[in-house]
């Protein structure tokens, strides 16, 4: 997993790069994937979220991916930030990325997301991890709202893309050719993410037929 969200990042900077040459504006990118996230947070705290993953057409996937997510420090030049996942009195490192350049929660639900549908809908997830890096660098949907976070109304920004609107391929995907992933942020939130969640909307206004959400849920001090 590490070493695919290495990938993941890597590939997504230079696409960045080259979309600036002929965009003067504001991307997704640039709120998905802001810097400096972690800067302010105590080193000996964990932050805290929940997964909840609904796959009609695997529960069984669902069921392995709900759990909670915790991401803590460890010393050293640069400081690291970790992931592990638990479940059940149960847990597994998810890799270690440097603190300084932000929080990996966004590099693990981006790429938790490609994984599921692969597993799914079947198809390539070389194509589809780039159909997803591509919707980052193009203008999207991006609004300024508020939330209600710790008992106060506090400023936010929402972004949603459909990386595969348009898609010619999009008739063989299951349903995921309808894939929204919708990510909430504030500057009030630890860790700058307050929501972030994929879904694939039901036929006929039905509940989704997969969604992936993870939720800010608190900080803990380190154990």
């Amino acid at each position: 997993m590490r070493k695919l969200l290495i990938c993941l990042v890597a590939a997504m900077t230079v696409l960045t790069a080259q979309s600036r040459a002929g965009n003067d504006g504001a991307l997704p990118y640039d709120l998905l994937f802001k810097t400096g996230t972690l800067d302010d947070f105590p080193a000996d705290s964990t932050l805290v979220y929940t997964r909840d993953v609904v796959n009609t057409l695997k529960p069984e996937a669902a069921e392995r991916d709900t759990g909670q997510i915790e991401l803590g420090f460890a010393a050293g030049d640069p400081p690291q930030a970790r992931l592990k996942f638990t479940q059940g009195g149960k847990y597994r490192n998810l890799g270690a990325f440097p603190a300084r350049v932000g929080n990996p929660i966004i590099l693990y639900f981006v790429e938790t997301v490609i994984r599921d549908m692969a597993e799914t809908a079947g198809g390539s997830p070389f194509y589809i991890r780039n159909r997803v890096k591509e919707s980052l660098v193009e203008p999207g949907q991006m609004d300024a709202g508020e939330i209600v976070f710790d008992g106060a109304t506090v400023a936010s920004h929402t972004v949603a893309i459909r990386p595969f609107e348009g898609d010619p391929n999009s008739d063989r995907m299951q349903g995921f050719g309808a894939l929204i992933l919708e990510v909430t942020m504030s500057e009030a939130v630890p860790g700058w993410y307050h929501v972030l969640r994929a879904h694939v909307p039901g036929p006929d206004g039905r509940p989704p037929v997969y969604s992936s959400t993870l939720t800010f849920k608190t900080t803990q001090a380190a154990q």
